[in-house]
């Protein structure tokens, strides 16, 4: 069995530098070191930093009750009133926010003071994008696809700027963008859809059209990991969604010749290498 994996599987470099910043909190950072929901979308990583002492806070009312130790901002960010919160904690914070990410709420910021209204192209129940909403005083929409782009209508005159979340399918952000310029508003697209996903996109993409079958590795909730599970599964009839080599069943990969193999941003290459080697100890 030939087995094709992809080069840019793994951690992104905003969800790197945020793992090796908890990593450094423990180490030498005021305890307790908390994380603002978990670090990354990843559950093996997070039991494993929960193992060194890393708290998660799950929510808002959590985070008000905390007055010491270091509160991290993990790769995704959060809203400006959440951030204010924190700096008022007593505690330290470390802002692990992926500079992509950062750029947007600069976007979004900018319109909220220019009146423009922001669109969103993402899942508006992500975090990621929950936080970018989270940084502009005037109007917002999150739409998910095209079709609700086509629906949005806004008041006559308005002037809007359209981003998208950083692991948002490129191919179908054009399409939004195609829908969006044909729109009587005046206009700004900003295509923020990071280059490491649309590296990662083009290679599953590719990989995915010339073999039997692809495995996708990541967490259920990962929303970058979802989009390579769909855009493998168009070219790839036989692709599979894991998290673990234990989730993978190995019968059908004996009728297969060649098998691809690709991950998203939050899965540790360790992960993969694991996934590999399952794969190729059960070929026979």
């Amino acid at each position: 069995m030939e087995i094709i994996t992809a080069q840019s599987a793994g951690f992104c470099f905003g969800v790197q530098r945020a793992v090796d910043e908890v990593q450094k909190q423990i180490v030498s950072g005021k305890k307790p070191v908390y994380t603002y929901g978990p670090i990354i979308h990843n559950q093996q990583v997070v039991d494993s930093l929960a193992a060194c002492g890393v708290i998660v806070i799950h929510s808002e009312e959590e985070l008000r009750g905390i007055h010491e130790g270091t509160i991290i901002i993990r790769s995704h960010g959060v809203a400006r009133r959440i951030q204010n919160i924190m700096e008022h904690s007593g505690a330290d914070i470390i802002d692990a926010t992926c500079p992509f990410v950062k750029k947007i709420h600069g976007i979004a910021e900018e319109a909220g003071k220019n009146g423009e209204v922001l669109i969103i192209a993402g899942n508006p129940d992500h975090p990621e994008v929950q936080g970018i909403m989270g940084w502009t005083d005037g109007e917002v929409h999150v739409v998910r696809d095209e079709k609700e782009m086509a629906d949005l209508e806004l008041a006559p005159g308005s002037r809007a700027v359209l981003v998208a979340q950083t692991t948002y399918n490129k191919t179908k952000f054009e399409d939004i963008v195609a829908i969006f310029t044909k729109k009587e508003y005046s206009i700004s697209v900003k295509n923020t859809v990071c280059s490491a996903t649309d590296r990662r996109q083009t290679e599953t993409r590719d990989i995915a059209s010339k073999v039997d079958a692809m495995v996708v590795i990541g967490g259920r909730h990962s929303s970058n990991t979802q989009k390579l599970y769909q855009i493998s599964s168009e070219k790839c009839r036989h692709t599979y969604f894991i998290e673990t080599p234990d989730d993978l069943d190995m019968r059908p990969f004996q009728s297969f010749s060649r098998v691809g193999i690709t991950a998203g941003a939050s899965t540790p290459k360790s992960l993969i290498e694991e996934v590999t080697l399952h794969v190729r100890r059960n070929e026979c």
